[in-house]
Parts: structure tokens; C-alpha cells; sequence
């Protein structure tokens, strides 16, 4: 338990970040799921369309240390080559 009043706000404060963050990684989730289900199905219009929105999304979480900006790239990276193999 946090004894100085420092350290009490530091919890206040973390907790409230935590929050923040949360719904974030899920709202990137979510974004990146919809591209997976358009990938799953075959719908390459579909996949394209989520992933305009997904993409924005992975790289807001990477500026704002959600996930890993490497992590991000190569996220972008697999999912951008799985519709290119729809195409095909």
C-alpha cells in the first residue's frame, strides 16, 4: 500500500492510464479482427476497406506505447500480404 501522498496520486494516476490504455488495445483488436474476418471470408474489397481503418489504428497504439512499434509494423506488414493473396 502506498504510503507518501506521492505515491498515492502515482496510483490514482496509474490506474486512470490503465484505463485509457485498455480501450485502446481493444478498439485496435477490434479493427484488426474485422481485416481477419474480411481475410477469412475471401472478401478482398472488404478486407481492404477495414484495413484503411485498422492500419491507423495499429500505429496510433505503437506512438502511444500500447504495443510495440516493431510489433505494429509487422502486424500491418502480415496482414497487408494476406489480402495481397487474395488478389491472386
Amino acid at each position: 500500500m502506498a504510503n507518501t501522498s506521492s505515491a498515492k496520486k502515482a496510483t490514482r494516476k496509474i490506474a486512470r492510464r490503465t484505463a485509457v490504455n485498455k480501450s485502446r488495445r481493444t478498439q485496435m483488436r477490434g479493427s484488426v479482427r474485422t481485416v481477419e474476418e474480411a481475410i477469412a471470408s475471401g472478401d478482398r474489397e472488404a478486407a481492404l476497406k477495414a484495413m484503411a481503418n485498422a492500419e491507423p489504428a495499429l500505429m496510433r497504439a505503437a506512438q502511444r506505447n500500447i504495443v510495440h512499434k516493431n510489433a505494429a509494423s509487422r502486424k500491418v506488414s502480415r496482414l497487408a500480404h494476406r489480402i495481397a493473396q487474395l488478389g491472386k
